[in-house]
């Protein structure tokens, strides 16, 4: 099986490379390799790679920036996968897309569902919606909506913030009010080959680990993986003024995802295996 990663230079493109290459050929794509903005590009690796499966892992992840470079953010993240869902339609390839909980509003207080209207209130979560539909332009394609991702290469998730800071025993600010569901990209990664490999109903599905928590709950369950006393300051989301509005409630439910044989770990048990390995 030949795959084609887009983005393959950040956390979860890293981690699908990984992951992908024991199952096949693997085409790692870093922006200087394609550039997805630009059709020409897409379909030149198209005909040069021949792809099966194409994992899209670029974005535009910069929350705040997109509210005033709202055309940057959708050339990217919405735009750009057009692109590639046509071409992957035009040469018969299976098109794997990766969302985001940005495109709720966060007005819950259960974790939202496939079947829950989006509500975006950003420029980057409106740009990351209209990615979702665009990729559905290919009939073959699967929307992942990912969450609160950490473990990847470059570390530099909230995660890793957190877990730097406590090692280093600083006061680490952390949200309280944020609901959160942590996913560790190594099982986002094993769960995206397994729906290559068993191949569900194509659509959208949420591929987060299982449970809730907030940032202070992660933080305080990495005190207790590394058996120290940390300085934890509490934080309300209102109290920072951000360019872009984030969701408060924003964990997502992966049982969907389960209900086709994928099961997903808890966070904990994720998160103890990324500070055991870091």
């Amino acid at each position: 099986m030949r795959f084609l990663v887009t983005g393959a230079s950040g956390q979860l493109g890293s981690a699908m490379v990984e992951r992908l290459s024991p199952a096949g050929d693997v085409f790692a794509m870093r922006r200087n390799d394609l550039d997805i903005t630009q059709a020409g590009d897409v379909d030149r690796v198209f005909r040069e790679t021949r792809p099966d499966v194409v994992v899209n892992c670029s974005a535009y992840n910069f929350v705040d920036d997109a509210e005033h470079q709202a055309t940057q953010a959708l050339a990217v993240n919405a735009f750009g996968v057009l692109s590639l869902a046509r071409a992957a339609r035009a040469s018969g390839a299976l098109l794997i897309h990766y969302s985001t909980d940005f495109v709720f509003d966060g007005e819950t207080a259960r974790s939202y569902t496939e079947d829950d209207a989006p509500s975006p209130q950003s420029n980057y979560g409106l740009s990351k919606l209209l990615g979702e539909w665009f990729a559905a332009d290919s009939p073959s394609h699967y929307v992942l909506r990912v969450e609160s991702l950490f473990g990847g290469r470059p570390a530099k998730s909230s995660v890793d913030r957190i877990l730097d800071a406590i090692r280093q025993g600083q006061p680490t600010r952390v949200f309280i009010d944020r609901t959160v569901t942590p996913s560790y990209v190594v099982d986002v990664a094993e769960a995206t080959l397994k729906i290559v490999q068993s191949r569900p109903a194509p659509g959208l599905y949420h591929c987060v680990n299982s449970g809730t928590t907030t940032w202070l709950g992660v933080a305080q369950e990495v005190a207790r993986l590394l058996s120290v006393q940390p300085t934890l300051v509490p934080v309300e989301m209102a109290s920072i003024p951000f360019p872009a509005k984030r969701p408060r409630y924003c964990a997502l439910s992966n049982e969907k995802l389960r209900t086709v044989g994928i099961h997903m770990p808890d966070w904990r048990e994720a998160l103890a295996r990324y500070v055991q390995r870091v």
